[in-house]
């Protein structure tokens, strides 16, 4: 049941989701589009595009499924207008992130990224790995 809440998925979680479509990571992925939307922006969008076109997926993922993956998760999503950026991850690339979720207002940022997880909450939103996930999204 789609009660409208709205999440963050970031690239790792959504490249399992593809990958390996029976683990924990597609579970929360699938979890997540049942009860809410995915927020997305244009550079987490481009992330994953670019991610995903790497030669090391060749022989998991044909570059048709790939893009046609991309395609479906446009699809799904809604991208979020970044006004307000954050500068509080190791990584930079990872406030991508954090941009998203805090600018769209996010319930919560799911991750398998210890850098990211480190700051939970933030901001008020959650960010939790996919297995805790899926047990806080019962509640």
């Amino acid at each position: 049941m789609n009660d409208g809440s709205l999440w963050v998925l970031d690239t790792n979680i959504l490249i399992s989701r593809l990958l390996v479509p029976t683990g924990t990571a597609a579970k929360a992925v699938d979890c997540a589009l049942s009860k809410g939307i995915l927020l997305v922006s244009d550079a987490t969008l481009g992330e994953l595009a670019e991610v995903l076109a790497r030669p090391k997926f060749d022989p998991y993922v044909t570059v048709a499924d790939r893009a046609n993956f991309i395609r479906l998760l446009g699809g799904v999503s809604r991208v979020v207008p970044i006004i307000a950026r954050f500068y509080a991850c190791r990584d930079p690339n990872d406030d991508r992130f954090l941009d998203v979720a805090i600018n769209g207002a996010a319930r919560a940022l799911i991750t398998g990224d210890r850098d990211l997880l480190a700051l939970d909450p933030f901001h008020g939103v959650r960010i939790i790995p996919p297995a805790e996930f899926l047990q806080w999204s019962l509640d």
